[in-house]
């Protein structure tokens, strides 16, 4: 409430001396000039805050730059891997290609399943 009737106060100080049909005519225009200090002082204050923001927006710019060099290495990274991957299963589909290979598979998967066995049981 208290601030609905400074912004009245405000406005009709704005407004004062002006009526429907234009500006009155006064003799005294001095109480109504606009303060050359305090324009100065609040334009001081809007640079800082351009300057603050421009700042901001710099580090900001700098941090989505290292973001995506980030994103770049890891996609290189993902293709590598993903190269390595299909050559070792290629050669797992080469060795189960073969019958030997299927039974020297089948002998090392049994000896390890058995090894976890007596571990289990043993502990």
């Amino acid at each position: 409430m208290n601030s609905r009737r400074e912004y009245r106060t405000t406005r009709t100080s704005l407004f004062d001396g002006i009526e429907e049909g234009g500006i009155r005519a006064s003799s005294s225009y001095s109480s109504h000039e606009i303060d050359e200090h305090d324009n100065d002082r609040e334009l001081d204050g809007l640079q800082d805050r351009v300057n603050i923001l421009k700042r901001l927006t710099g580090d900001i710019h700098e941090e989505v730059d290292s973001h995506n060099r980030m994103l770049d290495r890891m996609g290189n990274e993902m293709d590598t891997s993903r190269g390595f991957l299909s050559g070792t299963m290629d050669r797992f589909k080469q060795v189960f290609e073969t019958k030997s290979s299927r039974r020297m598979f089948t002998l090392v998967a049994s000896f390890v399943v058995l090894f976890l066995i007596v571990y289990y049981l043993t502990r």
